[in-house]
């Protein structure tokens, strides 16, 4: 069967895009591969993390994904430090990799700014630990969004380089599973920025935990422009307020845009507005009281992350083993 990795970082506000940009999709993959799914603290490292926080974050993300419909008897759900296998292959990649490799990753540039000189070496070389996340178990195929593409070209270029260096055929190299009608959630203020949760204002996103009111008024006080809807999604052309929203109907309503657009040809944004709220609520309760009621529970949760972490160790050891044997480690 094909292997899925794909992790999820541990800092708090899991919100709708995480939703519907990744953890929806994989819900929907878990039918058709073999699937590991990391919560990933060691990446969470490479920016200032106050360990309590980062303990409640982990364990936050996990209900979520488990409210969400992940099966833990049929994935592998963990979070990355339980498996000490990720940084002893990071170790090995990161004399496989090459710093021009390195130098070219546009999120590096983009999170360590003007600030190059003071990032942490782990921003800088955090790439090589996501390439041995993925080839830790030989996965084949990985879901990707516009911003992951470098990082899955550099995970490839990492398995060809250690293959051609030690003249094995070891590593596959993993594709990438993109979905067909990918979902651009932007923030509820600014439709030309993606919702995040680093945003300070909790307007501009809409979180997994916030309850059926917050929703509703966070949903009204989204911004708009004061033109009606459009008939067709060509009517959305700089207008990335409205695309947005109407997009964000679709996506929870699974409509494609154009018929979103016929719906709601003409209408004020107010009206449009009721609608999507109760649609959010309706949508989204069920998970959020379910992820309630796994984040009073943690010793369950818990749980969860160790038979995971676990069964991650298994399916690793051997790998790993094989891997350390062709690098040259000396084993008793």
């Amino acid at each position: 069967m094909q292997r899925i990795f794909s992790g999820i970082q541990p800092t708090g506000n899991l919100h709708l895009g995480n939703y519907l940009g990744a953890i929806r999709n994989w819900v929907r993959l878990q039918d058709e591969y073999e699937c590991l799914f990391c919560v990933v603290d060691m990446h969470a490292l490479t920016a200032w993390q106050e360990p309590r926080e980062l303990v409640a974050n982990t364990r936050e993300v996990t209900a979520g994904l488990l409210a969400a419909g992940l099966d833990p008897e049929r994935n592998i759900i963990f979070n990355q430090s339980q498996v000490r296998g990720h940084a002893q292959l990071a170790w090995i990649f990161s004399c496989v990799a090459r710093m021009g490799w390195l130098n070219r990753m546009t999120q590096f540039k983009e999170k360590a700014g003007k600030h190059r000189e003071n990032a942490s070496v782990g921003l800088f070389a955090y790439p090589t630990l996501m390439a041995a996340d993925i080839l830790l178990y030989k996965a084949t195929h990985v879901p990707v969004g516009e911003d992951q593409k470098q990082h899955l070209e550099l995970t490839r270029d990492i398995a060809q380089k250690f293959n051609n260096d030690f003249g094995v055929e070891f590593f596959p190299l993993v594709e990438p599973l993109i979905f067909g009608a990918a979902t651009r959630v932007m923030s509820l203020r600014d439709g030309t920025n993606k919702m995040s949760k680093s945003d300070p204002s909790d307007y501009s996103r809409i979180n997994m935990t916030d309850d059926a009111d917050t929703i509703v008024v966070k949903i009204r006080k989204a911004k708009t422009d004061p033109a009606p809807l459009p008939a067709e999604p060509d009517g959305l052309e700089d207008r990335p307020e409205a695309a947005n929203l109407l997009g964000l109907y679709g996506a929870l309503s699974e409509t494609s845009l154009e018929e979103t657009c016929q719906r709601f040809a003409g209408a004020s944004f107010s009206d449009f507005k009721n609608e999507f709220a109760e649609l959010s609520v309706s949508v989204l309760g069920p998970i959020q009281d379910e992820m309630r009621r796994l984040s009073a529970d943690p010793g369950h949760v818990d749980a969860v992350l160790r038979q995971g972490a676990g069964r991650a160790r298994d399916l690793a050891a051997p790998i790993l083993a094989e891997i350390e044997e062709i690098v040259g480690y000396l084993r008793p």
